[in-house]
């Protein structure tokens, strides 16, 4: 029921801190430009979409970052130059609070997810 995820997801965003927040609301913005069509979901205790009825991409907050995932190995290795500096672990990609979230990146690594939903058809 998309009424109860988006539900969720508000309430997910409003239990984070003021900052945190709007660090949740700028990945959030960024992925709904990004992937048009993605509808909001909520699973696995976290906010995301799918698209074309799939499970697309998730973000969630942390103590001293904020995720994007998942980031295949495909294109973790795409980016790899882009992402020195960044930790990243199996599958996801971390932004650190203390540092501005580099919103370009963030578009290029979610049209690459965009191209392999549509690829897995």
């Amino acid at each position: 029921m998309p009424g109860d995820h988006g539900k969720q997801v508000e309430a997910y965003l409003a239990a984070r801190p003021e900052d945190v927040r709007q660090r949740l609301q700028q990945l959030r913005a960024l992925i709904l430009a990004t992937a048009p069509g993605a509808l909001e979901w909520f699973s696995y205790g976290i906010p995301g979409f799918r698209l074309d009825g799939r499970p697309f991409i998730w973000y969630a907050a942390f103590t001293q970052h904020v995720s994007l995932y998942p980031m295949t190995t495909a294109i973790r290795t795409a980016f790899a130059k882009e992402l020195e500096g960044l930790e990243t672990s199996k599958g996801t990609i971390r932004f650190p609070l203390e540092r501005p979230l580099p919103v370009t990146l963030i578009k290029r690594l979610v049209k690459a997810r965009v191209a392999e939903i549509k690829a897995a058809g």
